[in-house]
Protein backbone atom coordinates (compact mmCIF):
# COMPACT_ATOMS: atom_id res chain seq x y z
CA UNK A 1 0.00 0.00 0.00
CA UNK A 2 1.25 3.35 -0.94
CA UNK A 3 2.23 5.68 1.89
CA UNK A 4 -0.60 8.79 0.61
CA UNK A 5 -3.23 5.72 0.30
CA UNK A 6 -2.80 4.83 4.18
CA UNK A 7 -2.77 8.44 4.86
CA UNK A 8 -5.97 9.17 3.65
CA UNK A 9 -7.78 5.60 4.37
CA UNK A 10 -6.79 6.83 7.72
CA UNK A 11 -9.36 9.84 7.41
CA UNK A 12 -13.38 9.72 6.84
CA UNK A 13 -14.31 10.91 3.31
CA UNK A 14 -17.22 12.73 5.34
CA UNK A 15 -18.45 14.69 8.18
CA UNK A 16 -21.52 15.61 10.22
CA UNK A 17 -19.58 18.60 11.24
CA UNK A 18 -17.43 20.92 9.23
CA UNK A 19 -14.95 23.00 11.31
CA UNK A 20 -15.03 25.55 8.76
CA UNK A 21 -12.11 27.76 10.13
CA UNK A 22 -9.62 24.97 10.27
CA UNK A 23 -8.65 24.86 6.48
CA UNK A 24 -8.20 29.24 6.33
CA UNK A 25 -6.13 29.06 9.76
CA UNK A 26 -4.13 26.17 8.61
CA UNK A 27 -3.43 27.59 5.18
CA UNK A 28 -2.44 30.94 6.72
CA UNK A 29 0.24 29.25 8.19
CA UNK A 30 1.84 27.48 5.70
CA UNK A 31 1.24 29.60 2.65
CA UNK A 32 4.69 31.15 2.24
CA UNK A 33 5.42 27.49 1.43
CA UNK A 34 3.67 27.72 -1.75
CA UNK A 35 4.00 29.61 -4.75
CA UNK A 36 0.37 30.02 -6.90
CA UNK A 37 -0.27 29.87 -10.24
CA UNK A 38 -2.96 31.78 -11.87
CA UNK A 39 -5.94 30.17 -10.20
CA UNK A 40 -9.63 29.59 -11.98
CA UNK A 41 -12.25 28.81 -9.19
CA UNK A 42 -14.99 26.94 -10.66
CA UNK A 43 -18.59 26.67 -8.73
CA UNK A 44 -21.82 25.34 -9.19
CA UNK A 45 -24.06 21.99 -8.62
CA UNK A 46 -24.07 20.38 -12.48
CA UNK A 47 -21.03 21.27 -14.97
CA UNK A 48 -17.89 21.97 -12.88
CA UNK A 49 -16.12 18.70 -14.08
CA UNK A 50 -17.04 19.48 -17.69
CA UNK A 51 -16.35 22.72 -17.56
CA UNK A 52 -13.67 23.27 -15.74
CA UNK A 53 -12.22 19.96 -18.33
CA UNK A 54 -12.75 21.92 -20.89
CA UNK A 55 -10.98 25.44 -19.99
CA UNK A 56 -8.00 23.05 -18.75
CA UNK A 57 -7.68 21.35 -21.74
CA UNK A 58 -8.17 24.62 -23.89
CA UNK A 59 -4.94 26.35 -21.69
CA UNK A 60 -3.13 23.44 -22.18
CA UNK A 61 -3.40 22.46 -25.92
CA UNK A 62 -2.67 26.47 -26.40
CA UNK A 63 0.91 25.72 -24.84
CA UNK A 64 0.18 26.87 -21.26
CA UNK A 65 1.27 24.40 -18.37
CA UNK A 66 -1.95 23.93 -16.92
CA UNK A 67 -3.75 21.79 -13.76
CA UNK A 68 -6.69 20.67 -13.33
CA UNK A 69 -8.26 19.68 -9.90
CA UNK A 70 -11.64 17.68 -9.75
CA UNK A 71 -13.70 15.63 -7.60
CA UNK A 72 -13.85 12.89 -6.67
CA UNK A 73 -12.74 10.49 -8.68
CA UNK A 74 -14.06 7.33 -10.40
CA UNK A 75 -11.59 4.61 -10.56
CA UNK A 76 -8.23 5.91 -9.39
CA UNK A 77 -7.37 8.68 -7.15
CA UNK A 78 -5.14 9.80 -9.35
CA UNK A 79 -7.93 11.37 -11.78
CA UNK A 80 -8.26 14.07 -9.37
CA UNK A 81 -4.96 15.93 -9.88
CA UNK A 82 -4.26 16.30 -13.91
CA UNK A 83 -1.88 18.18 -15.66
CA UNK A 84 -1.06 18.53 -19.33
CA UNK A 85 -3.51 16.22 -20.95
CA UNK A 86 -3.17 13.32 -18.25
CA UNK A 87 -3.85 11.92 -14.75
CA UNK A 88 -0.48 12.66 -12.18
CA UNK A 89 1.40 9.05 -11.86
CA UNK A 90 1.77 7.53 -8.58
CA UNK A 91 5.60 8.57 -8.11
CA UNK A 92 4.89 12.55 -8.52
CA UNK A 93 1.93 12.11 -6.68
CA UNK A 94 3.92 10.22 -3.65
CA UNK A 95 6.84 12.75 -3.98
CA UNK A 96 4.04 15.67 -3.54
CA UNK A 97 2.48 13.86 -0.62
CA UNK A 98 6.13 13.70 1.05
CA UNK A 99 6.33 17.46 0.59
CA UNK A 100 3.47 18.28 1.96
CA UNK A 101 4.30 15.82 5.21
CA UNK A 102 7.63 17.79 5.41
CA UNK A 103 5.73 21.18 4.89
CA UNK A 104 2.58 20.50 7.88
CA UNK A 105 3.28 19.89 11.71
CA UNK A 106 1.72 16.55 12.77
CA UNK A 107 -0.79 18.60 14.50
CA UNK A 108 -1.75 20.29 11.20
CA UNK A 109 -1.79 17.09 8.96
CA UNK A 110 -3.78 15.21 11.48
CA UNK A 111 -6.39 17.93 12.24
CA UNK A 112 -7.17 18.37 8.38
CA UNK A 113 -10.46 16.75 6.35
CA UNK A 114 -9.40 13.82 3.34
CA UNK A 115 -10.48 16.54 1.17
CA UNK A 116 -8.30 19.57 2.72
CA UNK A 117 -5.90 17.76 2.50
CA UNK A 118 -5.97 16.52 -0.74
CA UNK A 119 -6.52 20.17 -1.90
CA UNK A 120 -3.18 21.26 -0.49
CA UNK A 121 -1.33 18.21 -1.99
CA UNK A 122 -3.40 19.26 -5.41
CA UNK A 123 -1.20 22.84 -5.12
CA UNK A 124 1.85 21.00 -4.30
CA UNK A 125 1.20 19.28 -7.28
CA UNK A 126 0.48 22.39 -9.73
CA UNK A 127 3.94 23.98 -8.68
CA UNK A 128 5.07 24.42 -11.82
CA UNK A 129 1.54 25.13 -13.89
CA UNK A 130 0.85 28.86 -15.04
CA UNK A 131 -2.73 28.55 -14.66
CA UNK A 132 -4.99 26.04 -12.58
CA UNK A 133 -8.73 25.17 -12.99
CA UNK A 134 -9.59 24.32 -9.27
CA UNK A 135 -13.07 22.67 -8.91
CA UNK A 136 -15.07 23.26 -5.68
CA UNK A 137 -15.88 20.21 -3.62
CA UNK A 138 -19.44 21.64 -1.59
CA UNK A 139 -20.40 24.90 -1.96
CA UNK A 140 -17.67 28.09 -2.08
CA UNK A 141 -17.92 30.18 0.58
CA UNK A 142 -16.76 27.40 2.73
CA UNK A 143 -15.11 25.32 0.80
CA UNK A 144 -11.30 24.50 0.73
CA UNK A 145 -10.42 25.80 -2.53
CA UNK A 146 -11.87 28.93 -1.55
CA UNK A 147 -8.52 29.97 0.55
CA UNK A 148 -6.43 30.31 -2.12
CA UNK A 149 -6.28 33.71 -4.46
CA UNK A 150 -7.95 33.18 -7.94
CA UNK A 151 -8.41 35.20 -10.81
CA UNK A 152 -11.65 34.15 -11.95
CA UNK A 153 -14.74 32.41 -10.72
CA UNK A 154 -17.03 30.36 -13.29
CA UNK A 155 -20.12 29.47 -11.95
CA UNK A 156 -22.35 26.67 -13.68
CA UNK A 157 -25.94 25.90 -12.92
CA UNK A 158 -27.00 25.94 -9.68
CA UNK A 159 -29.25 23.65 -8.66
CA UNK A 160 -30.80 22.01 -5.05
CA UNK A 161 -28.22 19.21 -3.69
CA UNK A 162 -26.00 18.93 -0.57
CA UNK A 163 -29.07 20.87 1.66
CA UNK A 164 -28.15 19.66 4.70
CA UNK A 165 -24.92 21.70 4.03
CA UNK A 166 -25.56 24.13 1.74
CA UNK A 167 -29.48 25.26 2.62
CA UNK A 168 -32.97 24.34 1.93
CA UNK A 169 -33.64 26.69 -1.34
CA UNK A 170 -32.18 28.02 -4.51
CA UNK A 171 -32.08 31.51 -2.61
CA UNK A 172 -30.26 30.04 0.09
CA UNK A 173 -27.83 27.47 -1.87
CA UNK A 174 -26.86 30.06 -4.10
CA UNK A 175 -25.77 32.38 -1.69
CA UNK A 176 -23.71 29.86 0.32
CA UNK A 177 -21.85 29.31 -3.38
CA UNK A 178 -21.31 32.87 -4.39
CA UNK A 179 -20.18 34.06 -0.81
CA UNK A 180 -17.02 32.05 -2.25
CA UNK A 181 -16.24 34.79 -5.30
CA UNK A 182 -13.23 37.27 -5.00
CA UNK A 183 -12.29 39.32 -7.91
CA UNK A 184 -14.76 38.69 -10.89
CA UNK A 185 -17.45 36.07 -11.79
CA UNK A 186 -19.13 34.52 -15.17
CA UNK A 187 -22.43 33.80 -14.93
CA UNK A 188 -23.46 30.59 -16.25
CA UNK A 189 -26.62 29.58 -17.76
CA UNK A 190 -29.16 29.09 -14.84
CA UNK A 191 -32.18 27.54 -14.13
CA UNK A 192 -33.53 29.92 -11.89
CA UNK A 193 -33.82 33.82 -11.53
CA UNK A 194 -33.04 33.81 -7.72
CA UNK A 195 -29.16 32.92 -8.81
CA UNK A 196 -28.82 35.93 -11.10
CA UNK A 197 -30.53 38.11 -8.28
CA UNK A 198 -28.01 36.90 -5.88
CA UNK A 199 -25.38 37.01 -7.82
CA UNK A 200 -26.21 40.75 -8.77
CA UNK A 201 -26.38 41.24 -4.55
CA UNK A 202 -23.24 40.06 -4.09
CA UNK A 203 -21.29 41.03 -6.96
CA UNK A 204 -22.32 44.55 -5.74
CA UNK A 205 -21.54 44.18 -1.96
CA UNK A 206 -17.94 42.93 -2.56
CA UNK A 207 -17.04 44.92 -5.45
CA UNK A 208 -16.75 41.88 -7.78
CA UNK A 209 -17.38 42.12 -11.77
CA UNK A 210 -19.68 40.35 -12.51
CA UNK A 211 -20.20 38.88 -16.63
CA UNK A 212 -22.47 36.81 -17.71
CA UNK A 213 -21.38 33.55 -20.39
CA UNK A 214 -21.40 33.96 -23.87
CA UNK A 215 -23.30 31.55 -25.81
CA UNK A 216 -21.45 30.37 -28.59
CA UNK A 217 -23.24 28.96 -31.71
CA UNK A 218 -20.07 27.02 -32.16
CA UNK A 219 -20.22 25.66 -28.81
CA UNK A 220 -23.70 23.63 -29.67
CA UNK A 221 -21.88 22.28 -33.20
CA UNK A 222 -18.95 20.58 -30.32
CA UNK A 223 -21.76 18.69 -28.05
CA UNK A 224 -23.02 17.19 -30.86
CA UNK A 225 -19.83 15.94 -32.70
CA UNK A 226 -18.37 14.49 -29.13
CA UNK A 227 -22.30 12.86 -28.78
CA UNK A 228 -22.97 14.85 -25.39
CA UNK A 229 -26.38 16.06 -24.40
CA UNK A 230 -26.99 19.75 -25.36
CA UNK A 231 -26.77 21.28 -22.19
CA UNK A 232 -23.00 20.71 -22.46
CA UNK A 233 -23.16 23.28 -25.00
CA UNK A 234 -24.13 25.85 -21.86
CA UNK A 235 -20.65 24.53 -19.86
CA UNK A 236 -18.68 24.67 -23.10
CA UNK A 237 -19.86 28.12 -23.64
CA UNK A 238 -18.85 28.78 -19.96
CA UNK A 239 -15.51 27.50 -20.56
CA UNK A 240 -14.72 29.55 -23.41
CA UNK A 241 -16.48 32.82 -21.90
CA UNK A 242 -13.52 32.19 -19.08
CA UNK A 243 -10.68 32.01 -22.24
CA UNK A 244 -11.98 35.21 -23.71
CA UNK A 245 -11.71 36.95 -19.86
CA UNK A 246 -8.12 35.61 -19.63
CA UNK A 247 -7.62 37.41 -23.01
CA UNK A 248 -7.06 34.52 -25.50
CA UNK A 249 -8.72 33.85 -28.80
CA UNK A 250 -11.37 31.09 -28.70
CA UNK A 251 -10.56 28.48 -31.46
CA UNK A 252 -13.13 25.16 -30.96
CA UNK A 253 -10.81 23.25 -32.99
CA UNK A 254 -8.86 22.53 -30.35
CA UNK A 255 -11.42 21.08 -28.61
CA UNK A 256 -12.54 18.56 -30.70
CA UNK A 257 -10.14 15.20 -29.27
CA UNK A 258 -11.25 16.12 -25.40
CA UNK A 259 -12.33 13.28 -23.60
CA UNK A 260 -14.64 13.45 -20.52
CA UNK A 261 -14.53 10.60 -18.51
CA UNK A 262 -17.94 9.11 -16.80
CA UNK A 263 -19.62 12.71 -18.84
CA UNK A 264 -22.24 11.24 -20.81
CA UNK A 265 -19.35 9.10 -21.96
CA UNK A 266 -20.11 6.42 -24.81
CA UNK A 267 -18.26 3.63 -23.91
CA UNK A 268 -19.48 0.97 -26.58
CA UNK A 269 -22.69 1.80 -29.01
CA UNK A 270 -25.23 0.70 -26.78
CA UNK A 271 -23.33 1.88 -23.29
CA UNK A 272 -23.02 5.36 -21.81
CA UNK A 273 -21.78 6.12 -18.01
CA UNK A 274 -23.05 9.21 -16.71
CA UNK A 275 -21.73 10.05 -12.95
CA UNK A 276 -24.88 12.66 -12.07
CA UNK A 277 -26.72 12.06 -9.18
CA UNK A 278 -28.79 14.71 -9.28
CA UNK A 279 -32.61 16.33 -10.79
CA UNK A 280 -30.66 18.61 -12.93
CA UNK A 281 -28.26 15.69 -14.40
CA UNK A 282 -31.11 13.50 -14.49
CA UNK A 283 -33.16 16.39 -16.89
CA UNK A 284 -30.59 16.76 -19.15
CA UNK A 285 -29.89 12.74 -19.94
CA UNK A 286 -33.29 13.02 -20.35
CA UNK A 287 -33.66 14.78 -22.87
CA UNK A 288 -30.76 13.11 -24.53
CA UNK A 289 -32.18 10.10 -24.53
CA UNK A 290 -36.01 11.41 -25.57
CA UNK A 291 -37.91 9.22 -27.77
CA UNK A 292 -35.90 6.17 -26.89
CA UNK A 293 -36.22 3.83 -24.15
CA UNK A 294 -33.04 2.70 -22.59
CA UNK A 295 -32.21 0.19 -19.20
CA UNK A 296 -31.02 1.92 -16.65
CA UNK A 297 -28.37 0.63 -14.64
CA UNK A 298 -28.87 2.42 -11.50
CA UNK A 299 -28.48 3.14 -7.35
CA UNK A 300 -28.17 6.26 -5.43
CA UNK A 301 -26.97 7.25 -1.91
CA UNK A 302 -29.65 8.25 0.80
CA UNK A 303 -29.07 12.05 0.70
CA UNK A 304 -30.11 12.55 -3.01
CA UNK A 305 -33.21 13.08 -4.35
CA UNK A 306 -33.56 10.03 -5.91
CA UNK A 307 -37.39 9.75 -6.06
CA UNK A 308 -37.72 13.13 -8.22
CA UNK A 309 -34.71 11.47 -10.64
CA UNK A 310 -36.55 8.43 -11.07
CA UNK A 311 -39.78 10.93 -12.33
CA UNK A 312 -37.70 13.03 -14.74
CA UNK A 313 -36.71 9.79 -16.12
CA UNK A 314 -39.13 6.98 -16.00
CA UNK A 315 -40.68 8.46 -19.84
CA UNK A 316 -37.29 6.90 -21.32
CA UNK A 317 -36.79 3.35 -18.96
CA UNK A 318 -37.70 0.49 -20.30
CA UNK A 319 -36.46 -1.22 -17.31
CA UNK A 320 -34.39 -0.54 -14.49
CA UNK A 321 -31.39 -3.02 -13.35
CA UNK A 322 -30.19 -2.21 -9.31
CA UNK A 323 -27.06 -2.40 -9.01
CA UNK A 324 -24.74 -2.75 -5.90
CA UNK A 325 -22.67 -0.74 -5.02
CA UNK A 326 -19.85 -0.06 -1.67
CA UNK A 327 -20.81 2.78 0.14
CA UNK A 328 -22.11 3.24 3.59
CA UNK A 329 -24.52 6.19 2.24
CA UNK A 330 -26.19 3.80 -0.40
CA UNK A 331 -29.78 4.42 -0.37
CA UNK A 332 -31.36 1.16 2.03
CA UNK A 333 -32.98 -1.12 -0.91
CA UNK A 334 -36.54 -1.52 0.19
CA UNK A 335 -36.43 2.47 0.40
CA UNK A 336 -35.53 2.33 -3.26
CA UNK A 337 -37.67 -0.85 -4.42
CA UNK A 338 -40.73 1.25 -2.57
CA UNK A 339 -40.21 4.44 -4.29
CA UNK A 340 -39.77 1.93 -7.72
CA UNK A 341 -42.81 0.12 -7.21
CA UNK A 342 -44.81 3.49 -6.28
CA UNK A 343 -43.69 4.71 -9.83
CA UNK A 344 -44.68 2.21 -11.45
CA UNK A 345 -41.17 1.36 -12.89
CA UNK A 346 -40.11 -2.37 -13.64
CA UNK A 347 -36.52 -3.43 -11.97
CA UNK A 348 -34.32 -6.31 -11.30
CA UNK A 349 -30.52 -6.58 -10.36
CA UNK A 350 -27.82 -6.02 -12.37
CA UNK A 351 -26.07 -9.52 -13.98
CA UNK A 352 -25.07 -8.51 -17.05
CA UNK A 353 -25.46 -6.59 -20.49
CA UNK A 354 -27.63 -7.60 -23.22
CA UNK A 355 -26.00 -6.68 -26.90
CA UNK A 356 -29.38 -6.16 -27.54
CA UNK A 357 -30.11 -3.21 -25.74
CA UNK A 358 -29.35 -0.16 -24.90
CA UNK A 359 -27.79 1.26 -21.51
CA UNK A 360 -27.30 4.11 -19.38
CA UNK A 361 -25.63 3.67 -16.33
CA UNK A 362 -26.35 6.52 -13.74
CA UNK A 363 -26.59 7.55 -10.61
CA UNK A 364 -23.58 8.59 -8.45
CA UNK A 365 -19.84 8.14 -9.19
CA UNK A 366 -19.90 4.96 -7.26
CA UNK A 367 -22.08 3.44 -9.67
CA UNK A 368 -19.72 4.19 -12.77
CA UNK A 369 -16.84 2.58 -10.79
CA UNK A 370 -18.61 -1.03 -9.49
CA UNK A 371 -20.07 -1.16 -13.44
CA UNK A 372 -16.54 -0.11 -14.85
CA UNK A 373 -14.99 -2.81 -12.56
CA UNK A 374 -17.84 -5.69 -12.76
CA UNK A 375 -17.96 -5.27 -16.56
CA UNK A 376 -14.21 -4.92 -17.21
CA UNK A 377 -15.14 -2.21 -19.84
CA UNK A 378 -11.99 0.55 -21.04
CA UNK A 379 -13.37 3.86 -20.33
CA UNK A 380 -10.56 4.93 -22.38
CA UNK A 381 -12.17 3.48 -25.44
CA UNK A 382 -14.55 6.16 -26.26
CA UNK A 383 -17.15 5.98 -29.16
CA UNK A 384 -18.10 8.71 -31.10
CA UNK A 385 -20.23 9.07 -34.17
CA UNK A 386 -18.64 9.46 -37.61
CA UNK A 387 -18.64 12.77 -38.53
Amino acid sequence: MSKLKEYLDSKPLIYKDIDYKRMPKIWQEIKENFHLPKIIHIIGTNGKGSTGRFLAYYLYKTGKKTGHYSSPHILKFNERIWIDGKDIDDENLESAHLKLQKILSKEQSNKLSYFEYTTLLAMVCFRECEFVILEAGLGGEYDATTVFENELTLVTTIGIDHQSFLGDDIKQIATTKLNGVQKAMILGYQNFKEVEIVAKEIAQKKGVKLFKYEEFEEALKLTQKLNLPKVFSHNISLAMSGVKYLGYEVDFELLTDIKLFGRAQKIAPNITIDVGHNPLAAMSLYEHFKGKKIDLIYNTLDDKDFREVLKILKPIINKLHIIQIDSKRVVKTDILEDVLKELNIEYDYFKSIDPKKEYLVFGSFYVVEEFLKSTRFDHQKTILPSS
